[in-house]
Parts: structure tokens; C-alpha cells; sequence
């Protein structure tokens, strides 16, 4: 038991995001489409990248990386409120919401941290070239990945347990689609200084370390562009970082609107428009702007989709 108190394991009511207008029956279809573009686009990266020896690369293992958390970012939150949207029940068990909030902060979290050493990639294979092979192996890629998983997971395994073992008072209903730590928190009826600090320092280094990070190596990396003499190997080193580039432009814009505000100036409705972008369009997207813009990734498809491919 989280707590002695038995009425701490009763069930919550997640509101969700929709109600049963023809309005929203067709926001709903249009979100279980993106679902499924998401699903099939992070799968079908994943595949790619294991299926072509040419992708066996630290970088794309990374980015391998980041297509899993994509896949179980949507499944952490998504079939939960379809479920519970198609049934009419909108229900969540104690035990479901807290595994639900220790997953979906885990895989948060270990995206912000993969994305910040992602950056550092970048920033070998454009400022040390000749040395990317040293400094970026496949021994390396592996150990982010795993310090990346490591450390989100025991931050969140923390900040789950600190939170559910609060007490929670009134009509548990939370003005969510799943459970955001901000939704849940605003249930407690307890002292939450203890909690509070723990999210401060998660905030500081989860978010504000890993965009530091990222600003540092692309401030190298900008360095280094500009005193390149050849347009061609400007144009070709900004194109080897730009998917990168808008990828964490579009996770860490998510990730500042959603969790760096004050309570005084957050609202149910901004709360949920943001966890729908970041954990439903970004994840859609991500795939999509790696397959498109990255050449190998692109060859790889069409290899696969039995497209001859005219040698240059």
C-alpha cells in the first residue's frame, strides 16, 4: 500500500479531453489517426534503422532511441482515453494512475536528457570530423542511452511515490486526459513543500540542464560553421544539424510551455493543449522531420519500399 489510509487507493475520474458532440467525435477520429501515423512512423523508423547495417551508427541508434520513447510516449496516454472515451467510463485505478505517471515521466524524461546528448553527436561530427569515429562509438551511444532511461526512471520512481503517498481530498477528479503530475497535485489536500522541491530540482535537471547543454554545443557548433570557407560545407553542416535542430525546438518549447509556469497562470484547458502536443504531435512529428530531411534514413525506406535508388 502507498499509504494507511485506505481511502488513498480509491479510483480517480479523468475527465478527458472530449465530450459526445459531433464535434468531438471528430476531433476524437482525427486524434486516433495521428495515433496511428505516429505508431506506424516510429515503428517503421525503428525497423529501418536495425534492418540497414549502413544506419549502424551511434547516431542512429540514437535516434532509434528516440523513436521508442515516441512509441510508448502515445501508448502511455492514448489508448487509456480512447478506452475510456469509447466505453463511457472515465475511471483510473490508483495503481493505474500512478504506473501512468511514473511511465510517462520516465520516458519525458529520458527524452529531454537523449536529446541533450543527442546535441553532443552533432557537435563531434561537425567541430571534430576526423575524430567522430573516437569520440562517438557505438560503446559510447549505448551508455547515453541507458544513463538517458536511468536517470529519468529513478527520477520518476521519486517523484511518484512522494506524490501518491500524499493524501487526496474531495471528488477525485482530475481535468486531464491522463496523469500529469500538475493535474494530479491540484487533488492533494497535504503539505506539498516536499514535493515541490523535488520538482524544482527534476525541472533544473531534466529541462534547464539538458537545454543548457544543447545551447552550448550549438553555439560551438555555430562557431565552427562560420569559419568555414565552402558554401557547400556551411549548407551541408547546417542540413546534418537541422533535424535535430527542430526536433528539440518543438520538445523543449512543449516541455517550457507545460511545466515552467507558475500555478497562478495555469488553466485545465493550457495544460491539456500542451501534453497534446508533446505527447501526441511531437511524437507524430519527430519521425517524420528525421525521415524526410536525413538522406540515409530516406534511402533506407525507399530501399526497403523497393525503390531503385540512382546513384550519385
Amino acid at each position: 500500500m502507498w499509504q494507511g489510509n485506505h481511502t488513498s487507493l480509491e479510483d480517480f475520474i479523468l475527465k478527458g479531453l472530449f465530450d459526445d458532440s459531433l464535434t468531438h467525435l471528430f476531433l476524437f477520429s482525427l486524434t486516433m489517426v495521428v495515433f496511428l501515423i505516429a505508431v506506424s512512423a516510429n515503428t517503421l523508423t525503428i525497423l529501418l534503422i536495425c534492418a540497414d547495417p549502413r544506419l549502424h551508427t551511434p547516431m542512429y541508434f540514437l535516434l532509434s532511441q528516440l523513436s521508442l520513447m515516441d512509441l510508448m510516449h502515445v501508448f502511455i496516454t492514448i489508448p487509456k482515453m480512447a478506452t475510456n472515451y469509447l466505453s463511457g467510463k472515465k475511471s483510473i485505478s490508483f495503481v493505474g494512475c500512478a504506473t501512468q505517471h511514473f511511465l510517462y515521466l520516465s520516458v519525458g524524461g529520458a527524452e529531454c536528457l537523449l536529446l541533450a546528448l543527442m546535441s553532443y553527436d552533432r557537435y563531434v561530427a561537425i567541430c571534430h570530423p576526423l575524430r567522430y569515429t573516437v569520440l562517438m562509438n557505438r560503446k559510447l551511444g549505448v551508455m547515453m542511452a541507458v544513463m538517458s532511461w536511468l536517470e529519468a526512471s529513478m527520477n520518476s520512481l521519486i517523484h511518484t511515490v512522494i506524490l501518491m503517498h500524499l493524501p487526496f481530498c474531495g471528488p477525485r477528479k482530475i481535468h486531464h486526459f491522463y496523469c500529469e503530475f500538475p493535474a494530479v497535485v491540484k487533488l492533494v489536500c497535504g503539505d506539498i513543500t516536499v514535493y515541490e522541491t523535488t520538482a524544482y530540482i527534476s525541472t533544473i535537471l531534466l529541462l534547464l540542464f539538458p537545454i543548457i547543454l544543447v545551447s552550448t554545443s550549438y553555439a560551438f557548433i555555430l562557431h565552427s560553421i562560420m569559419q568555414m570557407h565552402s558554401a557547400g560545407s556551411k549548407k551541408n553542416a547546417f542540413a546534418t544539424c537541422s533535424s535535430h535542430l527542430t526536433v528539440v525546438s518543438l520538445w523543449f518549447g512543449a516541455c517550457i510551455f507545460s511545466y515552467m509556469r507558475t500555478r497562478a497562470h495555469r488553466t485545465p484547458l493550457q495544460d491539456k493543449a500542451g501534453s497534446v502536443f508533446y505527447s501526441i504531435i511531437t511524437p507524430t512529428l519527430n519521425p517524420l522531420i528525421y525521415t524526410l530531411r536525413n538522406r540515409d534514413v530516406a534511402k533506407a525506406l525507399r530501399k526497403v519500399l523497393g525503390i531503385d535508388i540512382v546513384t550519385q
